[in-house]
């Protein structure tokens, strides 16, 4: 009995150690926002709500139990601004106005990185919409220094993953870099070698990435199958409510690129002029293109047609995702393309920027 009763007793401490080992106590006070305004703590991996409560007399403050270096977030009413921090026993301040933070080294660098991501973002996105707004002239002689903004963001989040692989930070950008990084990049970012890749919610990330190429992967192998096989026709109106079907302008004797796009996809946009260069250049050598847009407002469909100078037919049943286009070949995402042969058989998909060029180069020559 007493063996037992020992045994027991072990069992009971080596819980309640692995337990204090696996918690901490977290204590978050937050400043600068108004009396009443109501402020969350929210738990990244599960996306719960710790604890959630109303300032009042200019602070509110969080303290309770959450597991050892957890992903938290506070996040004010009205503020789309999430201020990240990991539970690692230290006591945190917010200033929910300037989303500054004080606590321990580690969560203060992570404040900083995050703010210095978010200003690379949102000048990218200014220069953007500036962009946007330029003529097309103009648009050539800028072309290059957006692209370089544009590329500034990768390289921001790079140096974020790069210089903190030996701690935790890496953790709370993973959803942003697994966008970012090229293939190879994202498979050494979750490299078991590197502090933060055991951690719980990079393990989250980790698995969702996984998913997503599983996923891809057999979107990829459906369009293969689509490479030999004869156009499948449909119908869908064009701009004037004329309805037509594909098998008058495929299957004709010509070469015809089928470009999926719409006027809200900025993607399309960009890759827009590379498709209109295309048309100018092999047009009146027999190339013919045929628009089916994902659209579902049509103000917006026309006026991006006039926009681009996208002088073919376009045809669209302004029902957004759920257009035939996308149930008939399995579109998924846009840009995506279809170069269809003289007789109707599908030779390329998804050709974009030089590989379209280089394409058509080799059908009808320089």
């Amino acid at each position: 009995m007493n063996r037992i009763k020992t045994l027991i007793i072990l069992i009971a401490l080596a819980f309640v150690c692995a337990c204090g080992n696996g918690q901490v106590e977290y204590l978050v006070s937050a400043t600068g926002a108004e009396d009443g305004t109501r402020v969350s703590l929210i738990d990244m991996l599960s996306g719960d709500v710790l604890e959630a409560a109303e300032v009042t007399e200019g602070s509110v403050l969080f303290k309770g139990m959450a597991d050892k270096d957890a992903l938290l977030a506070v996040q004010k009413e009205g503020d789309e601004w999430q201020t990240l921090l990991f539970a690692d026993g230290e006591p945190v301040s917010i200033d929910l106005g300037d989303h500054s933070l004080a606590g321990s080294e580690l969560n203060e660098r992570l404040c900083e990185y995050d703010k210095q991501s978010s200003d690379v973002y949102a000048n990218a996105i200014r220069a953007i919409d500036e962009f946007e707004e330029l003529s097309e002239d103009e648009q050539k002689a800028k072309h290059e220094e957006l692209e370089a903004t544009i590329q500034g963001i990768g390289d921001c989040y790079r140096q974020i993953l790069d210089e903190n692989r030996d701690n935790l930070i890496p953790v709370a950008f993973l959803p942003t870099l697994v966008q970012i990084l090229e293939d190879d990049e994202a498979e050494e970012a979750f490299n078991p070698k590197y502090a933060y890749s055991k951690h719980p919610y990079a393990q989250k990330i980790k698995k969702q990435l996984d998913d997503y190429n599983a996923r891809m992967a057999e979107i990829e192998a459906e369009k293969e199958k689509l490479i030999g096989a004869r156009f499948v026709d449909l119908e869908e109106p064009d701009v004037d409510g004329k309805m037509h079907k594909l098998s008058e302008f495929v299957g004709q004797g010509k070469w015809v690129f089928i470009d999926f796009w719409a006027s809200w996809c900025g993607p399309c946009r960009r890759e827009m002029p590379n498709v209109v260069a295309a048309y100018k250049k092999y047009h009146p050598k027999g190339l013919e293109i045929v628009g089916l847009s994902f659209d579902s407002d049509k103000d917006a469909w026309v006026q991006a047609i006039a926009d681009l100078e996208m002088p073919w037919i376009h045809l669209s049943d302004l029902k957004g995702w759920q257009t035939v286009a996308s149930d008939t070949y399995g579109v998924k995402s846009i840009p995506s393309s279809l170069l269809v042969d003289p007789d109707g058989v599908i030779v390329a998909r998804d050709l974009r920027g030089d590989a379209l060029g280089s394409k058509l180069a080799e059908i009808f020559g320089e």
